[in-house]
């Protein structure tokens, strides 16, 4: 990529990056929790910067000598934030490293060996081409002035960039855009993509493209797409003006074809759809046939965002938890959510017993959480109401087992024979399982000792077809930045010049990362019209939907009934 440090500035992507400045200042009334790096949103400045503690909030702040202090929400619960910061674990290095260490995070991205986390989701992109327009959305074909579109071989290639990442192969890959159904050769770029080994395939979608070409989720299922990974930012109309009027038809596509696995995503924005949060993991109960899980996504503001209006609607993951238990009448508690390395200890034993290197997640503690819940239904039919959510940690202690299991850990790197250590932890599951709380129908115990002593995943089928996921992920924003969250990214973008770059420099960079890396991958709008004709971009190329007959359809009727009250 060309950069390099000459003095105080960082030359890269054609243009000089400064670097250094005051360190700030802890004030009356402030805690120190942490000190880190972060950038100026007006001139990409590399900062120090500090994590304070005020007023029971989390704010991150740095001083640009050229534009002034910047300080912005971090986390919006300093409880919630020290109870995440204590499962941090040690990064993990991985290669091969394509990027050679020239400059400071987040101006070398490749991977470089910096880097301190693996690959959990790779993601493609199939195309910038989009045929809806999202006020909100990160960028498309004529926002960009290009058409990206990597063929066959080019994404074979980087699927073998990651497939030879150590020390463990890249196994899921995500295919988004854009709107990577647009694509004609889809199943094709499925089919090759397993046949490079990669396990876990995710399709990015608003879901509209299946009611076009009803078929098409099929085909894609039997090429090896295991989820489909959908837009829903909210039940109402008025919030969800991207794909409220065609979900109920897709979750219908999608029974008929034999996909029964659909994560919803919604992106939270406060004032905009914050008040049905509650709803969305409802609607998400009511179709659990489908849909396997919520991945919620606190809004990332891009662009120039004035502080009135970054106040107005920036939204934390702590602010956002706390929302789904009022909505949910407690049934889902903040305490029932977890940082991500929180499952780091379970593949460390899995490690220490079978001597083999295992996917870890070392994210940065702040960077999400998740839980599971079990919904309990009364009635039948179409009087069929949930009773209940009941999360996973009502009938699990989940901080003692967690414990436990690291305790075993060091057992075993002390010498202890690891097979009666584990045949202990098999012996001593039970206690920390509360049988007489788990949901009906679920053998907890039978689903951990399959896993432990066979290393049989299958048996985690019966889990997760009984419960929901519910995750969070805030991907960053300039105002927000903290190079020690980019260090820990295991979300990542693959690109064709080989790199890997993780999400938050990818998308949060656009000018050294995204749009560069694709411009130069690109054709005109003109030129790519041209070859496939005047509908494929442009106007002429955006989805029309007839909302009365949407509406009328019993598909739309029967998936918004319980809710439908409340907003008409």
């Amino acid at each position: 990529m060309g950069q390099r440090v000459v003095g105080n500035l960082i030359s890269v992507a054609g243009r000089d990056i400064p670097i250094g400045g005051p360190t700030p200042d802890v004030r009356e009334g402030e805690t120190l929790l942490r000190r880190t790096l972060s950038l100026c949103p007006d001139c990409y400045r590399l900062l120090p910067a500090i994590v304070v503690e005020r007023e029971g909030k989390t704010y991150i702040r740095r001083v640009c000598p050229d534009h002034g202090e910047i300080e912005e929400i971090y986390w919006g619960d300093s409880d919630f934030y020290k109870r995440a910061m204590k499962y941090e674990v040690p990064p993990i290095r991985v290669s091969p490293n394509v990027q050679e260490v020239t400059a400071p995070c987040p101006f070398n991205c490749g991977l470089c060996p910096m880097h301190g986390d693996m690959t959990a989701l790779a993601n493609i992109v199939l195309t910038n081409r989009c045929n809806l327009n999202c006020w909100y959305c990160f960028f498309f074909a004529e926002k960009a002035g290009f058409v990206y579109e990597p063929s066959i071989d080019e994404i074979r290639k980087m699927v073998r960039v990651l497939r030879s990442q150590k020390p463990v192969p890249g196994l899921a890959v995500q295919l988004t855009g854009g709107e990577p159904t647009l694509r004609d050769d889809l199943v094709e770029i499925v089919k090759m993509i397993r046949e490079e080994g990669v396990r876990h395939i995710q399709l990015n979608t608003h879901g509209i493209t299946f009611l076009e070409k009803p078929d098409l989720m099929r085909r894609v299922r039997e090429a090896g797409v295991n989820t489909i990974y959908m837009s829903f930012d909210g039940v109402s109309p008025k919030v969800n003006v991207k794909n409220h009027w065609e979900v109920p038809y897709v979750l219908d596509i999608a029974r008929e074809a034999g996909m029964t696995s659909i994560v919803l995503v919604p992106t939270v924005i406060r004032g905009f759809n914050t008040h049905e949060l509650g709803d969305i993991i409802r609607f998400a109960a009511y179709n659990i046939d489908v849909v396997r899980g919520v991945n919620f996504q606190p809004v990332s503001l891009t662009g120039q965002v004035p502080r009135s209006e970054r106040d107005r609607i920036r939204i934390t993951i702590p602010d956002v938890i706390r929302l789904i238990e009022e909505q949910t009448d407690g049934q889902i508690p903040v305490e029932s959510w977890y940082p991500v390395p929180f499952v780091y200890v379970i593949s460390e034993f899995i490690e220490a017993v079978t001597g083999r290197p295992q996917f870890k997640m070392t994210n940065h503690p702040v960077c999400g959480a998740a839980t599971y819940v079990f919904p309990e239904f009364e009635g039948s039919g179409s009087e069929r109401r949930i009773g209940r959510f009941v999360p996973i940690t009502d009938f699990i202690r989940v901080e003692e087992f967690h414990d436990y299991l690291r305790e075993k850990v060091e057992d075993i790197r002390r010498g202890s024979n690891k097979y009666l250590v584990l045949l202990k932890v098999i012996s001593s599951l039970r206690k920390f399982i509360e049988r007489d709380k788990q949901p009906e129908g679920l053998d907890i115990y039978g689903i951990l000792r399959k896993v432990l002593l066979k290393r049989n995943y299958d048996a985690l089928g019966e889990f997760h077809y009984k419960s929901l996921f519910l995750g969070m992920m805030h991907f960053m924003d300039l105002y927000n930045y903290d190079v020690q969250r980019v260090m820990r990214c295991n979300i990542h973008y693959l690109s064709p010049d080989g790199r890997i770059i993780p999400f938050c420099a990818f998308n949060v960079l656009p000018d050294i990362y995204r749009d560069k890396i694709q411009r130069e991958h690109s054709v005109s709008l003109e030129e790519y019209a041209a070859a496939h004709g005047p509908e494929s971009v442009g106007e002429a190329s955006k989805y029309r939907r007839d909302v009365k007959a949407l509406e009328s359809g019993e598909p739309y009727r029967r998936a918004y009934a319980p809710f439908m009250e409340a907003w008409r």
